[in-house]
């Protein structure tokens, strides 16, 4: 491989699957934009993912960024557009998950919090996206959104995280057709149990639809990584709109 002239930019990119997915666009050849609310992390993740082409100061680039503020996104992607003149492909994946609660225990404040970062976020991102690329040259580009399993099915006590998570894939699919005009793909990637931070009390058990806590089974990062690289290279005459990549033995398909 060698480096080309592809702009990614990756939300929430400081840590877990946003890093891993930056690292793997980068050694791919592509010019790269972390962004999350921690320069220092930022920062980190760019160090941690080497420098495979020997150019690193000029291919990754970490711009701090709030995605739940629709002021500091704009900001994002004016500098964006400031130093590297287009965008290729935007990878929307920040996102926070919150403790297991029932609807009559979540406040306000923390749902809106969820929606802010999940979905206001993916919007105000996506939108963004689409006003660079269909005013470049060549027009285009790609966007793949973070899903979840969540997206099709709950977990117990999850109702902010997967409500954010299906108003996700309605983002997805109307994006997917809106975008045709200006050749702008949209596809959805939905993640289950990747070994990450996130993911961590998965080993020591979490809730089940039954009533049990029982542990769960976990995929490596490179199988995510692998699978969203399959995704960004494709041409834009080509689109994955939905993509499901999981821990094979996850109790997701079937009763539960």
């Amino acid at each position: 491989m060698s480096p080309h002239n592809r702009i990614a930019l990756v939300t929430g990119a400081g840590s877990g699957i946003g890093a891993a997915c930056a690292t793997a666009l980068l050694k791919d050849g592509w010019r790269v934009v972390f962004t999350g609310r921690r320069a220092d992390a930022l920062q980190a993740a760019i160090a941690a993912a080497g420098d495979p082409f020997g150019d690193i100061a000029e291919r990754a680039a970490a711009i701090p960024s709030d995605v739940g503020d629709e002021h500091s996104v704009a900001a994002l992607f004016e500098q964006v557009k400031a130093r590297f003149g287009r965008l290729d492909l935007l990878f929307n994946n920040a996102g926070i998950s919150l403790p297991p609660t029932t609807p009559d225990e979540l406040d306000a404040a923390t749902w809106r919090r969820a929606v802010d970062t999940n979905f206001n976020g993916a919007f105000f991102c996506l939108s963004q996206a689409f006003k660079l690329m269909r005013a470049q040259r060549p027009m285009g580009g790609r966007i793949i959104n973070n899903g979840s399993i969540s997206a099709h099915a709950p977990r117990p006590g999850s109702i902010a995280y997967t409500a954010t998570k299906h108003a996700i894939t309605g983002l997805t699919k109307t994006a997917a057709l809106d975008g045709r005009p200006f050749d702008i793909a949209v596809g959805q990637i939905d993640i289950g149990n990747v070994a990450s931070d996130m993911t961590a009390r998965m080993v020591a058990g979490v809730p089940q639809a039954d009533g049990t806590v029982r542990p769960e089974p976990r995929m490596q990062m490179s199988s995510l990584t692998d699978t969203f690289m399959a995704m960004a290279r494709l041409p834009l005459t080509a689109n994955v709109l939905f993509m499901t990549v999981m821990a094979t033995k996850m109790p997701y398909v079937g009763r539960g």
